[in-house]
């Protein structure tokens, strides 16, 4: 039939059905379709838009999630960085979505990640502040993750680097990546130790192995590249790479550190984390070039991954989304291991460990072949959680309707849609009594930890949270403190949430 043969040409592209249920579907459907063109004359249109929309609905595109590591606002080229040089992540978002008001679930690394894999609040799983090792605290298996979500689809799962939702890779009682629906896992769980060359606190699935040799990030992109090649059949893939870059300690392939030596000031030397005493004669600022060396090299190897896609003819079937977990590290260091990192924020107030907007905004790309627009932008307001609910719905997940799921289906915006008028909440127990957070429209409002209003600001006139307004918009103040108090009280009712004694209350 001709005619049917032109229409399967203009299809949209990519995302074509992967298994022969998958394909015969389609084709049984395709025929009805055009026996009833044939029959009754309808145009040809209609049969475009039956087509099209048959495709939609039976496509499961794989996915790629990268989730690096204290990555900050403004530390690409794409998102304004003077200097840095990220040309892999800045084609990603030539060639897809950039999202510029985007927030990260929580100011630090472990609730983030809950809040990401579960689309819900991480005060509801528990996971309150980052999980130190031997603390007992753990994601539990009460929670459903994306992983599980769309293994249940009919996914591969595969979750390489970082994992920090357990305080023990190698436990049997603390559920590991490989129990919360990832079929393989390698990688570490807080930090790299002692920094990301040669790291020796790496696992696969719960075994420690020997001393990796390398930098994780080139040990993460190996690891990528050689399980997508091993797969070796046709269910899609959900590939959820979380890097260790630029969290530090860190250090680079000399190469990558003379790419910036202008902007380092004497001999370039790792200082290792995991010691039992601080490295004191090692803390030395020497500037932000081994800092921008360590986001390039994360950039060079990231793009390894992405022209394997290429290459193999995966991209155009494939979802990419990349993003920070948290705000980052700037050069108002709090801690010692922190010294030598120099995120951007571009220029919002804060950091990592705080809810104001420079530990929450993070840069977040997502490129979706045959829906997102190249070189595009959306302003609309997203959440980390949002991810949860839009990767499930791509993929043909059932999002999970026996809990509370905090965050919504963004696909809209995918398409340059708007999204709907809402709250956003943040609760961290970190180095702040600035406890928690609510953007609502123009406003946000930060409560101390007894709950109580302490500042309030309109981001719209004031983006850069300059000047409280908790007393000149009382009115307002109170409008936002409501909306609080409820979010508080749904996570203290929330009935998975675990009680007093199992939640991480500890500070990085």
């Amino acid at each position: 039939m001709p005619v049917l043969d032109d229409l399967q040409q203009l299809r949209r592209p990519g995302f074509g059905p992967k298994t022969s249920t998958r394909r015969s579907g389609i084709s049984r459907i395709s025929i009805w379709v055009s026996a009833l063109f044939e029959r009754s004359g309808h145009c040809a249109f209609l049969l475009i838009v039956l087509l099209t929309g048959c495709a939609r609905a039976d496509e499961q595109p794989n996915i790629l999630l990268i989730y690096v590591d204290d990555l900050g606002l403004g530390d690409l080229g794409s998102y304004g960085h003077p200097v840095l040089q990220t040309p892999n992540i800045d084609a990603l978002a030539a060639g897809g979505l950039k999202l510029t008001n985007y927030y990260a679930p929580s100011a630090l690394c472990s609730p983030s990640r809950a809040g990401l894999l579960t689309g819900r609040l991480p005060y509801r799983t528990g996971i309150k502040s980052w999980i130190p090792e031997d603390s007992g605290v753990y994601l539990r298996d009460a929670e459903i993750t994306l992983a599980e979500v769309l293994k249940d689809a009919g996914y591969d799962t595969a979750h390489i680097g970082k994992w920090h939702l357990n305080s023990d890779l190698a436990s049997t009682t603390q559920p590991q990546p490989t129990d919360q629906g990832f079929d393989y896992y390698y990688g570490h769980n807080a930090f790299q130790l002692p920094t990301n060359r040669n790291p020796t606190n790496i696992y696969r699935g719960r075994t420690l192995l020997p001393m990796q040799e390398g930098y994780t990030a080139d040990l993460y992109a190996d690891e990528a590249i050689q399980w997508l090649e091993e797969r070796g059949d046709d269910a899609p893939f959900f590939l959820y790479l979380s890097m260790a870059e630029p969290h530090t300690s860190i250090e680079n392939p000399p190469e990558y550190n003379a790419m910036y030596a202008e902007f380092t000031a004497g001999e370039v030397v790792g200082i290792p984390n995991g010691l039992k005493e601080p490295p004191k004669d090692m803390l030395i600022p020497r500037g932000p070039g081994e800092y921008y060396a360590n986001i390039t090299y994360m950039d060079a190897q990231l793009g390894r991954v992405i022209d394997w896609l290429d290459e193999n003819d995966v991209a155009k079937d494939t979802v990419i989304v990349f993003s920070s977990d948290n705000g980052p590290v700037t050069s108002d260091w709090i801690n010692w291991w922190e010294v030598n990192a120099y995120g951007s924020t571009n220029g919002y107030r804060g950091r990592k460990h705080f809810l104001y907007e420079g530990g929450l905004r993070v840069p977040t790309v997502i490129r979706y072949p045959g829906v997102t627009t190249a070189a595009s932008e959306s302003g609309e307001m997203v959440v980390g959680m949002d991810l949860f609910v839009t990767l499930a719905n791509i993929g043909g997940g059932k999002v999970p309707d026996d809990r509370a799921i905090d965050g919504i289906d963004v696909q809209t915006i995918l398409e340059g849609g708007s999204l709907p008028n809402r709250s956003i909440f943040w609760a961290l127990d970190s180095k702040s009594e600035l406890e928690f957070a609510i953007r609502d429209g123009d406003w946000k409002l930060l409560l101390d930890r007894t709950q109580a209003p302490r500042e309030l600001y309109n981001l719209i006139d004031d983006p850069l949270e300059f000047f409280n307004l908790l007393e000149a918009e009382a009115e307002v103040t109170e409008r936002l403190n409501k909306k609080a108090q409820v979010y508080l009280a749904d996570i203290a009712n929330d009935p998975l949430r675990p009680r007093l004694g199992a939640e991480s209350t500890y500070e990085e």
